[in-house]
């Protein structure tokens, strides 16, 4: 199931770009996903770090990308 979280895209709804990759998940003691730990696309080539993007805030997850609502 990861992998085939990773191959998808993560769009925030908020203002269109793209965020960047899934590299892990955080699962909850009932086995549900609780966040995705996303690595932030890449500037040149300077990495912006890690995003925890929690499971509510999931819009849509769809055949090539996760649609997601952050504010900020």
């Amino acid at each position: 199931m990861l992998s085939d979280l990773q191959s998808k895209d993560i769009i925030n709804l908020v203002d269109g770009k793209k965020i960047g990759s899934i590299i892990d998940v955080t699962i909850t003691e009932e086995g549900k996903i609780d966040e995705l730990s996303v690595q932030r696309k890449k500037f040149l080539f300077f990495s912006a770090g890690v995003i925890n993007i929690k499971w509510n805030q999931i819009d849509k997850i769809g055949k090539d990308v996760i649609l997601v609502n952050i504010v900020g």
